[in-house]
């Protein structure tokens, strides 16, 4: 798996972390979790799963939503990280989104593991 997924030391606490995803179904508004000075018009997107769930090989996170901002999703893992560690509450996920500021997020976590897994349009495409 090295090379192909991030290798942790610690195993995080996976319900905790899965609390705060259920949290941030509520929200449409990421900014916080967004790079910086994108050309974007707006940072709304809505998210229909965000659940951890445990493997033989591991942890694996599963997002679904109508579309990512840049390093959105390495800034969601890294600040559930952050509430998995116990360095803050599941609850302490809406503050962040709220701020709408990514200096209050974590930190985001290495591409490796990273996979597009499925694409869907919600029309039919025509040429």
């Amino acid at each position: 798996m090295q090379g192909y997924s991030w290798q942790l030391r610690d195993v995080p606490d996976i319900n905790l972390m899965n609390q705060a995803a259920a949290i941030m179904m509520e929200y449409i508004d990421f900014s916080c979790f967004s790079k910086s000075n994108t050309q974007v018009k707006t940072n709304n997107c809505k998210i229909t799963r965000a659940e951890w769930v445990k493997t033989d090989n591991g942890i694996v996170f599963h997002i679904t939503a109508d579309r990512f901002l840049r390093n959105m999703v390495r800034a969601i893992v890294g600040t559930l990280m952050m509430i998995g560690r116990k360095e803050m509450e599941p609850e302490g996920i809406r503050e962040i989104i709220e701020s709408k500021n990514r200096s209050n997020a974590g930190t985001s976590v290495p591409a490796c593991g990273l996979y597009l897994t499925e694409v869907k349009y919600p029309y039919p495409l025509t040429s």
